[in-house]
């Protein structure tokens, strides 16, 4: 029987949990056709979440066409437009009437156009000769997109990474275009918080003020207790009650470390789980995951690496200037134990939240937290 604890991306309604506030301000703003900005930690579900809206949108809103692209691995606006026409034809396929109308201004670009010998999606090649023929290109893709007759629903994945291309105006040239379009809807999602904020937030930045928010936190307790326990009973495993508070204390309730562990926990193959079995579970995830932390090791100074088992034995940290804290883990002066809070976030190995309270550090890895608890 098929693992229901999905790790990768979105299946189903019915093995998706909770997230209906979200889903419900989202589905809102798609149906009025109000951009958004979509901001959570990396693995907090938020490629789940866009998918599981574009699953509600069919069943509500059919007439509304949907777009999904992640341009983390972009480097430049070359990259960007690839992206972009690969996952438009991704969603409307050729045999459609917007896909026959897609492959003609497709062609009108002379690319070179392949698919994957594995998953059969089309890949382009974009030949260019000056930087204004790829702002050309750009805006007449999303001419096209807006002159369909059907609304369409644009995702753009890691869209802070625009601020690493080397094209200095990327944010000014998308902010024109999109103001232009009538009949898409655009929603920008983020794992880079401070960068997402700069970018939408900032009031002189081209973004500035153009979306709403919505931001992800943890799942609350109650749902997730009610689904674990509901997965594996439907599929006849037992959980117990001290199993489950377990997991989410032990994975924080961070949305991709507890779907690891029940996928593990389940791929085990016991009818009836227990504590022992949960634990198990744990120690067989930071084993396998041993030699990947280690390669952390050759990666970082040593100072970084005692600053990062630091915060990993804390759980957490707000005050990471604190004197108890620099001299309980003999990190020197406060100016130090910022700057390499700011590199480790640079590098993605911590979090830092912002609350009501100030901002709260702590290992962006769960499992590699718990690993570094034990040094």
């Amino acid at each position: 029987m098929d693992n229901p604890f999905i790790i990768k991306s979105y299946e189903s309604k019915d093995l998706f949990c909770d997230r209906e506030k979200e889903l419900q301000l989202m589905l809102r703003n798609c149906v009025n056709q109000s951009d958004m900005t979509l901001i959570s930690q990396r693995r907090m579900g938020k490629t789940g979440l866009i998918l599981r809206l574009f699953d509600e949108l069919k069943t509500i809103s059919p007439d509304i066409h949907t777009i999904y692209l992640d341009i983390f691995a972009s480097r430049n606006i070359d990259d960007f437009i690839k992206l972009l026409a690969e996952a438009t034809m991704k969603s409307f396929p050729v045999k459609t009437s917007i896909g026959e109308r897609l492959m003609k201004f497709i062609k009108s670009l002379r690319p070179q156009l392949s698919f994957d010998n594995i998953t059969g999606e089309p890949q382009l090649q974009i030949a260019y000769q000056t930087a204004h023929e790829k702002e050309y290109t750009l805006r007449g893709l999303f001419d096209f997109l807006d002159s369909q007759e059907a609304p369409i629903v644009i995702a753009i994945d890691e869209f802070q990474q625009i601020r690493d291309y080397p094209e200095q105006n990327m944010e000014a040239l998308l902010r024109t275009y999109i103001q232009q379009m009538h009949n898409l809807t655009f929603i920008f999602c983020g794992s880079k918080k401070h960068l997402m904020a700069d970018i939408f937030t900032n009031e002189k930045k081209p973004f500035y003020a153009s979306t709403s928010f919505v931001s992800l936190s943890k799942i609350d307790e109650a749902p997730y207790t009610a689904f674990i326990r509901r997965l594996f009973e439907e599929r006849q495993r037992s959980i117990t009650s001290e199993a489950i508070q377990f997991i989410l204390t032990w994975t924080r309730r961070h949305t991709y470390y507890t779907q690891q562990l029940c996928h593990t926990i389940y791929a085990n193959g016991n009818q009836n789980i227990d504590l022992e079995e949960v634990k198990l579970a744990c120690n067989q995830l930071m084993q396998q995951s041993e030699s990947v932390y280690l390669q952390y090791r050759q990666m970082l100074t040593d100072k970084q690496w005692d600053y990062l088992i630091a915060i990993a034995k804390e759980e957490s940290v707000q005050q990471i200037t604190a004197s108890a804290f620099l001299k309980r883990h003999k990190i020197g002066t406060p100016s130090v134990s910022r700057r390499l809070a700011d590199a480790l976030c640079e590098k993605g190995l911590l979090n830092d939240d912002s609350t009501l309270d100030g901002t709260v550090y702590s290992v962006s890895d769960v499992f590699l937290s718990h690993w570094m608890e034990r040094l």
